[in-house]
Order: structure tokens, then sequence, then C-alpha cells
């Protein structure tokens, strides 16, 4: 199980390098992540939806409904230029941390 402080630090980059790859809906974003993880990280609605409507309002994702094959209507999101960015700096920042963990991790006896 992973901390709820350390989930919510890495659900931003998380679901800007998803949306990266492809347009997604909310539940496919949450099968998604779960999947890549092995289980590891299992996420929620309640704790989706209002990171996907912040990041919506600071312009890093965008959103569009589109009727689906049984005629029912889904909420797709993909990324914006702005989000792109984003991403680039995150990941930036992502491994400087990991780097640091790392070479600290290394020199510390088990």
């Amino acid at each position: 199980m992973v901390s709820k402080n350390l989930m919510a630090a890495s659900t931003k980059p998380i679901i800007l390098t998803i949306l990266a790859r492809e347009e997604m809906y909310g539940y496919q974003i949450i099968h998604n992540v779960t999947q890549i993880s092995g289980g590891t990280l299992e996420w929620s609605e309640g704790m989706l939806y209002p990171v996907l409507h912040r990041m919506e309002k600071e312009k890093l994702i965008q959103s569009q409904w589109r009727m689906v094959e049984n005629g029912r209507r889904r909420k797709y999101y993909g990324l914006t230029e702005n989000g792109r960015k984003e991403l680039e700096q995150e990941k930036h920042q992502w491994m400087k941390v990991h780097k640091v963990l790392s070479k600290l991790w290394a020199l510390t006896p088990s």
C-alpha cells in the first residue's frame, strides 16, 4: 500500500503520462493505473474526478463528451499543450528525486 501523501503527490504526473499516450475516460484511467501498478495503486472515482476537474481548470487537460456504441455518453480527457509542457517538468523533477533516493539507499546498509 502506498501512503496517501505519496499517492497525492504522484497523481498528477501519472495522469499526465497516461493521457499523453491516448485520450481516456475516467474509468479507463483508473483501470490503467491499477493494471500498470500491478494493483499497488488503487484509485477510486471519488479520488480521480476532483483531480481531473482541477487539472482541467489549470488547462493541463481538456475534456469532451462522446457517444459510445451503446448510445451512452462518456467524457474523454486529453492533454493540452500546457499539459505536455507540465509533463516534461514533472518528469524532470521526479527523476531528480529518484536519483537522490537511489544514491542514498545504495549508501545505506539494510
